[in-house]
């Protein structure tokens, strides 16, 4: 079992992180908490879940160990696989995701794509009294900012680009990140996807 990769970044995403170690390269997938973490960074440190089905090898890479551990019980809900808990993660930072699950908050966790009102409801339940195990600190605030000259085109090419991984529509993902782009023309990248995340 993988317990984590250590190793150059040469390739990296909104969603995926490649990690050369020992001259390998493994393809990781990641949220956007992971993202700002760890861009611009030339050498990384991933936490790995290993998904092992009969038809895929998938691995899920996280910048600490706590949301791995957010990760794995998000998915040990039933109906939530590694791909609905990563676009959790993705739209909510930890701390909001376990604010959202101590409140009992289902209404934002019905705005993330796949999650309906009974599933929001059971992720509540079944992790409302595991949340207090867990210490999950805010994310790093200093993560670098993004050079805002010229950069509509790239941040919205990148936020589709996401988006459209996560399982969302080309079409409808452009027409929302125009539309969050002209509201703040500085937006980062990270944001600019995490603000599609609650309006789609």
């Amino acid at each position: 079992m993988i317990e984590y990769l250590r190793g150059d970044l040469t390739e990296l995403t909104p969603t995926t992180a490649t990690v050369e170690c020992h001259g390998v390269g493994y393809l990781t997938n990641i949220s956007l908490n992971t993202y700002t973490a760890i861009q611009n960074r030339p050498q990384v440190k991933l936490y790995v879940h290993e998904a092992i089905r009969e038809d895929a090898y998938v691995l899920y890479g996280f910048s600490d160990k706590r949301e791995r551990e957010l990760f794995l019980l998000l998915i040990s809900v039933s109906g939530i696989g590694g791909n609905t808990a990563r676009t959790i993660l993705s739209a909510l930072t930890p701390n909001e995701l376990c604010e959202v699950i101590a409140s009992g908050n289902d209404k934002l966790l019905k705005m993330v794509k796949g999650i309906g009102g009974k599933t929001a409801q059971r992720i509540i339940v079944e992790l409302r009294d595991k949340m207090a195990t867990i210490g999950v600190d805010m994310p790093s605030s200093d993560a670098p900012q993004a050079l805002f000259a010229d950069v509509n085109n790239e941040v919205l090419d990148s936020a589709v680009a996401a988006l459209t991984m996560l399982g969302y529509t080309a079409a409808a993902s452009q027409k929302v990140v125009k539309n969050i782009i002209k509201e703040q023309p500085s937006i980062t990248v990270e944001a600019a996807i995490k603000e599609a995340l609650r309006r789609m």
